[in-house]
């Protein structure tokens, strides 16, 4: 057997319509387009959600909710976690960097310290929000905040 004896089984391929051959062939004439339309003519692509001059069904559905393009979002993070880091790797200085560095946070996220839980260890933080009740738990413990 060569390559360039091998043809398809019997019956699986069929030779193309041959559209617009003349009236003789059956399908001349208006070459199986049916007659007049925007169909009918060359160059026709129907839009994705046209509906036929019907209202799309995506300006039939009412809209909802808002997103805020100025939001900014922060990544919380607990006294307690804080407490559990200087446990676990001895960080003192905490800052985003060092927090990246260390898997906790993403690659651009922001941080906003909270107060839940409690902390023993004096530890330094540079960070651009700490809540209230986590300001207070840290300089308790003997610890300093600096805004960055």
């Amino acid at each position: 057997m060569n390559l360039n004896s091998l043809r398809p089984a019997f019956g699986s391929t069929k030779s193309d319509k041959r559209i617009g051959r003349g009236v003789g062939s059956g399908k001349g004439g208006t070459s199986t387009r049916g007659h007049k339309g925007a169909k009918s003519r060359s160059g026709f692509k129907n839009k994705r959600h046209f509906e036929g001059g019907q209202m799309p069904l995506q300006m039939r559905l009412p809209k909802r909710g808002f997103k805020n393009v100025n939001r900014v979002a922060y990544a919380p993070i607990n006294v307690e976690r804080l407490q559990d880091i200087h446990d676990k790797f001895g960080v003192t200085e905490f800052n985003e960097t060092v927090l990246r560095d260390l898997g906790i946070i993403g690659g651009s996220d922001l941080v906003k310290i909270l107060g839940d839980g409690d902390i023993s260890s004096p530890i330094k933080l540079s960070f651009s929000k700490i809540s209230d009740s986590a300001k207070q738990k840290i300089e308790a413990a003997g610890g300093s905040i600096t805004i960055a």
